[in-house]
């Protein structure tokens, strides 16, 4: 049932048939292993995008995979770095070797009390020169370190790295440990290693260590803190880049300090752990490193690959506008790619939908639009045959019909073209539906009416009625609907108009006491140009789109219209009903 007068028919008809070969597309699964929509097109020729979408393809020269590779590896570099830059355990092993030197110290100084000190009488004692090196030389082997002693007055009185010959003193080294010469990729590793350790910045900021041709205990201030009868410990940075450690203890004999002793080591056993350590890390960091190449490959390619088959398909879609592609299913992988790729599909069937419906409302206007064309024609030229005035008054009235019949058709079409994209463009807003009913209502009761219609409105006392929309296109639905059931009344008949929420929706009917809807149409009323007038309704009165606009509207906010009869106790038909159904705001 809609607004027009002309004869009954349903002009729905089927999607016409692409002439061109296209089909409907068909999605295309990544996991089936079938072929995708680029290998069914390859023959063609690209566009500059798609081109370029497809150089991008290969993750070696992904954007998106150099960033994900950067970003976990740069993560592992920082966590790295920082174990290197952080030497905790170092400074752990240098406090370590002082405690030991001092531990050394303490148990040498002890024995040079007990047995390198000699009675000069009257109760006065001090070391043997000769004993205390003759000792020296004797525990300076097993320690690997170096032993030195000073009298009160700060003079050198032995040192385990000084030999008397027979041409006087003679200072030996130890030599280093030989060792196998290592590999070349052990070498490779070792220099690279001590090249990052040279560029990382340190901590030590230490004194540097020199030795003065004739040494003094004043050179040394922890060897000036011991003769004071207090240990000392002091760090040194020696020319080569080796720390020397070095500890010195008072040398005492019944509490009398008799000297010092300096127990001076470098960090060579300390650096030879440390890297040993670091190497480890190293081992650890380069099999991380690579599972983590290989995971951030393998994200990358199952983001990057997907994501470009998309936008592929998409291109070529765009370029060809036919349905010989197709958008890539990934829906079952159920990620945000799954979803991108569904929303996709989606809005490509609803393109084709869109376009689909474009067309079929490009044939009905041009099927509407001949009919009034083919009456018009006819009319003038028989107008222009006919001689009797009567005849040609009569036939100027037909055509003056078939204008206006024309000028009410194009102005609904036009109002059904736009209304798609007006309602995509406009804001919702909240709408009363209560207040709105009872002012279009009161509209049509505000002047007394020539054919006796009564209306009535039935709405909740305390309830708020308020769904989101546009609150201009509503009222157009409420107007279509009271216009059509005006029409369709009897002279003296009763129109209700009601309202009423359910829930989470609200809904609104509009009844009516006219002849009613064929059943096999309460459908078909809402299609395009369905024309099922009253009886004595003059022809081309009405478009036939009012209610077809009406579901547009109304599927646009998101809800529902159906049509129904009204009957009474014995199942007669005694008008008819339309059911607006809104989600409430």
């Amino acid at each position: 049932m809609s607004a027009s007068a002309e004869q009954p028919r349903d002009i729905r008809r089927p999607a016409p048939t692409p002439t061109d070969g296209a089909v409907r597309p068909v999605p295309v699964s990544d996991a089936g292993g079938g072929a995708s929509a680029e290998e069914s097109v390859s023959h063609l020729s690209l566009p500059d995008t798609e081109a370029r979408l497809r150089r991008r393809r290969p993750w070696s020269w992904s954007p998106l995979t150099t960033r994900i590779l950067a970003i976990n590896l740069l993560a592992l570099a920082l966590l790295v770095a920082g174990v290197f830059y952080v030497d905790e355990y170092r400074r752990g092993l240098i406090e370590a070797e002082l405690q030991t030197l001092r531990l050394q110290a303490d148990l040498f100084a002890e024995a040079l009390g007990a047995g390198a000190v000699q009675d000069l009488g009257d109760d006065t004692v001090n070391i043997s020169g000769e004993m205390a090196r003759q000792l020296v030389r004797r525990l300076e082997g097993p320690l690997s370190t170096r032993l030195r002693i000073f009298e009160p007055e700060g003079g050198l009185i032995a040192d385990s790295r000084l030999l008397r010959g027979p041409y006087g003193m003679v200072q030996i080294e130890p030599l280093p440990v030989i060792t196998e010469r290592p590999g070349f990729p052990a070498r490779v590793a070792n220099q690279v290693y001590d090249w990052v350790m040279n560029w990382l910045p340190t901590n030590d900021h230490l004194p540097p260590y020199s030795e003065a041709p004739l040494q003094s205990g004043d050179d040394y201030a922890e060897v000036r803190s011991a003769l004071q009868g207090e240990p000392a410990t002091a760090l040194r940075q020696a020319e080569d880049g080796r720390m020397m450690l070095s500890v010195a203890v008072p040398v005492q004999s019944y509490r009398q300090v008799l000297g010092a002793l300096m127990v001076t080591g470098t960090d060579k056993s300390i650096d030879d752990r440390v890297r040993t350590v670091r190497l480890d890390i190293i081992k650890v960091f380069s099999a991380v490193f690579s599972l983590t190449v290989l995971l951030s490959l393998y994200l990358a390619s199952s983001i990057t690959r997907p994501i470009s088959r998309l936008a592929v398909a998409a291109e070529r879609m765009r370029q060809g506008m036919n349905r010989q592609f197709s958008i890539p299913d990934f829906r079952q992988r159920r990620d945000e790619i799954g979803d991108l790729s569904g929303a996709l599909i989606d809005m490509t069937e609803a393109i084709w939908q869109r376009m689909d419906a474009i067309e079929r409302f490009a044939a009905d206007v041009s099927h509407e639009i001949k009919n009034p064309l083919t009456s018009l024609r006819s009319a003038v030229e028989t107008a222009a045959r006919v001689k009797d005035p009567e005849q040609q008054k009569r036939l100027m009235a037909v055509i003056l019909d078939d204008v206006q019949r024309l000028d009410r058709l194009i102005t609904d079409i036009s109002d059904a073209s736009r209304l798609d994209s007006e309602l995509s463009r406009a804001g919702t807003e909240p709408v009363d539906v209560g207040i709105m009913l009872n002012t279009l209502v009161g509209v049509y009761t505000t002047v007394p009416r020539e054919d006796g219609l009564v209306f009535k409105l039935h709405l909740p006392s305390r309830e708020k009625l308020v769904v989101a929309g546009l609150e201009t296109r509503l009222g157009q639905v409420v107007r279509n609907l009271i216009s059509n059931a005006i029409s369709f009344s009897p002279p003296g008949g009763t129109i209700a108009v009601s309202a009423q929420r359910k829930g989470n929706v609200v809904l609104f009917t509009v009844e009516d006491d006219g002849p009613g809807i064929p059943e096999n149409k309460l459908q078909d009323i809402f299609n395009r140009f369905y024309t099922e007038r009253p009886k004595g309704e003059k022809f081309g009165r009405h478009s036939g789109l009012g209610l077809s606009i009406s579901k547009q509207i109304i599927d646009a906010h998101h809800g529902s219209i159906q049509a129904e009869n009204r009957r009474d106790a014995e199942g007669n038909v005694i008008g008819a009903r339309f059911t607006v159904c809104l989600p409430k705001a």
